[in-house]
């Protein structure tokens, strides 16, 4: 059986405080370590370590920028020797990424338990107008040996079905969704998962930040898409073990024992014809009116 215990931390940074933000995400992972010795993966909200505050409290100016950070640099060796310390795999939610250009963009990032980082993933698809990072242009994967393959995706990248549905293209079993929701569409984000998880047969884990900041509801779905732990709005830890196995049953036998999409599209695929992703890239449709 090829099982993943995780731990999706439901906390809170500190507002606009980059190091106290740090101390409490160390924090966080070591006692999780220390309660749960059997977790292998920790992930926390995202934007913990850029310190967002609460919605409607105010940012110091250009908050975006002054939180940014290079990657690799100085920050990332301080996750990487966090996991190195406590033998986790470390999802530390997402971070401002500025690049050599300029750049800022809003990016997740994954570390091994020998300290390494593993995988970078800049959101694709940032919630605008309300968000102000460079959108990335591809998606990510990592594979944690002798588990299976795991993707990434942040936020309001579920709600667009593409991204999981690429995801799990890219052979993803698991999707970690960092996310930071502060608004009432909360509820839609929940279908989201539950829809993306069954539609791709894949297990999502989708974990908000909990009030003041967010409105919390994290969420793990399994690859049948039915809910198998989600949160209240406090702060809370959910811990997790899922069986990977089961996303190869469900591939091979249905949902509910019933529906399998990704047969159906081995047989089909190649002759269904998809003007959308015409020479691989998503042209806008017809009715789209640029603002």
């Amino acid at each position: 059986m090829r099982t993943l215990a995780i731990a999706a931390l439901q906390t809170a940074p500190v507002a606009h405080d980059l190091e106290a933000s740090w101390d409490r995400f160390a924090q966080r992972v070591r006692t999780t370590r220390e309660l749960f010795p059997h977790v292998q993966l920790v992930v926390v909200p995202e934007l913990f370590l850029a310190a967002e505050g609460p919605l409607l409290e105010p940012a110091p100016a250009d908050w975006m920028h002054r939180a940014a950070v290079p990657v690799p640099g100085p920050l990332t060796d301080r996750i990487g020797a966090l996991a190195a310390e406590t033998g986790l795999w470390l999802v530390p939610g997402s971070l401002f990424e500025r690049t050599p250009e300029g750049a800022v963009h809003n990016t997740a990032l994954v570390f091994s338990p020998d300290g390494e980082l593993v995988a970078r993933y800049r959101k694709v698809f940032p919630w605008q107008p309300y968000e102000q990072a460079e959108p990335g242009d591809r998606f990510t994967v990592f594979e944690m040996p002798g588990v299976g393959r795991i993707g990434l995706a942040i936020c309001y990248d579920g709600s667009f079905p593409e991204t999981v549905r690429q995801l799990a293209w890219l052979g993803a079993e698991v999707v970690i969704q960092p996310t930071l929701t502060t608004t009432r569409d909360r509820e839609m984000e929940l279908v989201c998962a539950r829809a993306n998880a069954w539609t791709n047969q894949v297990y999502v884990v989708n974990v908000n930040t909990p009030d003041p900041y967010g409105v919390g509801h994290s969420a793990v779905v399994d690859p049948e898409g039915t809910v198998r732990q989600q949160a209240g709005p406090g702060e809370e830890a959910l811990v997790d073990v899922l069986d990977l196995d089961a996303v190869t049953r469900v591939r091979r036998h249905g949902s509910a024992g019933i529906n399998r999409p990704w047969a159906q599209l081995a047989r089909y695929g190649a002759a269904i014809e998809l003007p959308m992703y015409r020479d691989g890239v998503i042209q806008p449709p017809a009715w789209q009116q640029q603002d």
